[in-house]
């Protein structure tokens, strides 16, 4: 089998390749939270240096129980025994697909790893369009007709993933959506794995967040992580929580076979500074709080740049994705640039303009889709000063420094597309924001 690498992690490569070339670069494409490491995670990382051996498979007792508690406050009663622990969230999420079998559904658009891991598995998956303000789950109608259409071809189809909040479309599916699509997967018989690791950077900090553990508690396995509420991406280390339920003890002991053979445990020290952040200290909470703030801020401004050039924009409600549309460019890409698919477009931007984006195709839609996954994460600063400075900054986007990487995606849209100031008009107002600026 043929595995390409990622197409986040090439985007990323290819914004490096240019900077060692000295030429200019909009990182614009890649998912990291581009923040710096709170102190007090690396003292507890520090304090956990002596740690040196292997390990339960399923994670230390201590930090089981902290991922218990964490999921307890956020009204999941969780039994720590159900709870297990890996190096990220994404060999876990490798690991539930080769313990649950069979092939599974998601959404397209959905995170590109979805649907090659399921591709490594050898069962393959469902792609099942999801409407884009309600991002992250399969639309439950849609769901139940692929999956039954599929079930009478012969294909066994045991599990759907769903992203809460989403990426890319940086949305959160309301409740009435959460609740249809547990109420499918259950009629279907599917396995649920509910990939929540952006739920602590939606942006309105009262929103109606609901999981679809509440639900479908018997069937739903939950993961988060470290790397986007901390961004702590490069510690690598994750938790699912698995069904307190018969099947989920059967689970439980299929995925602890492959954790087993594939990553032993997770690294001591680390599981031992993830002990302290979930257990979310004052110092921890605060620092999640800003950079939900920070996140929020910028990747709202980032949406109305694109807006104004003329793109239709779900209104970002969550991590630091946006998703903008430029089907009003189609026509003018065409016999200006001889541009017709997405990819053609992410090209052009990179190779003339240095910037960094994801075409839809790369998240299971269409290839002439000419939507974006645009990420603002890595706007923030080069630097350690400038990450500290935009986390205390009342208003980020005054630092010259995100001001200057905001006016160069408008100089770019500018020049690529028909015109902002002609395009802005065909964009309705209410399809650009929908939750007021954080602070």
């Amino acid at each position: 089998m043929s595995v390409t690498v990622s197409a986040t992690l090439a985007v990323n490569e290819a914004l490096a390749e240019r900077r060692r070339r000295g030429l200019p670069v909009l990182p614009l494409g890649f998912g990291e939270a581009g923040l710096p490491v709170h102190p007090s995670m690396r003292d507890a990382l520090s304090a956990g240096c002596d740690r040196n051996a292997y390990g339960p498979v399923a994670g230390t007792a201590e930090l089981r129980e902290a991922a218990a508690g964490y999921w307890r406050r956020r009204g999941l009663p969780t039994d720590p025994d159900l709870v297990v622990a890996g190096p990220g969230s994404k060999p876990l999420l490798y690991g539930l697909l080769l313990s649950i079998g069979g092939a599974v559904a998601v959404a397209a658009p959905s995170w590109v790893s979805y649907a090659a891991q399921a591709h490594l598995s050898g069962h393959g998956c469902v792609q099942v369009p999801t409407d884009p303000a309600q991002g992250g789950l399969p639309q439950p109608d849609l769901l139940a007709a692929a999956v039954e259409d599929e079930r009478a071809r012969g294909r066994d189809i045991r599990a759907v993933v769903a992203t809460l909040p989403d990426n890319p479309t940086g949305t959160l599916a309301d409740d009435a959506t959460v609740r249809r699509l547990a109420h499918t997967a259950r009629e279907l018989d599917l396995v649920i794995i509910s990939d929540e690791i952006y739920r602590d950077l939606v942006h309105d900090p009262g929103a109606d967040f609901h999981s679809l553990a509440e639900y479908a508690p018997e069937r739903t396995v939950v993961t988060t992580g470290l790397s986007k509420n901390l961004a702590l991406g490069g510690w690598r280390l994750g938790v699912a929580r698995l069904p307190d339920s018969p099947f989920g003890r059967l689970l439980r002991a299929d995925l602890l076979g492959v954790a087993s053979e594939i990553w032993s445990s997770p690294a001591a020290p680390v599981q031992q500074a993830a002990a302290y952040a979930f257990g979310e200290p004052p110092e921890i909470a605060d620092h999640i709080g800003r950079s939900r703030r920070l996140h929020g801020i910028v990747i709202r401004e980032v949406a109305d740049r694109f807006a104004a050039a003329g793109a239709l924009v779900p209104a970002p409600q969550a991590a630091f994705y946006t998703y903008p549309d430029l089907e009003a460019w189609r026509g003018h890409l065409a016999a200006e640039h001889g541009v017709r698919t997405g990819r053609e477009l992410a090209a052009l931007l990179l190779e003339d303009y240095g910037m960094g984006v994801l075409a839809a195709a790369e998240f299971g839609e269409n290839e002439r889709a000419l939507r974006l996954r645009v990420a603002s994460s890595l706007l923030y600063g080069d630097t350690e000063a400038r990450r500290h400075a935009a986390l205390a900054a009342d208003d980020p986007l005054a630092l010259p420094w995100i001001r200057a990487h905001l006016d160069r995606l408008s100089e770019v849209l500018e020049r690529v597309g028909p015109g902002a100031r002609r395009a802005a008009a065909r964009v309705p107002a209410p399809a650009v924001r929908a939750v007021p600026k954080a602070g």
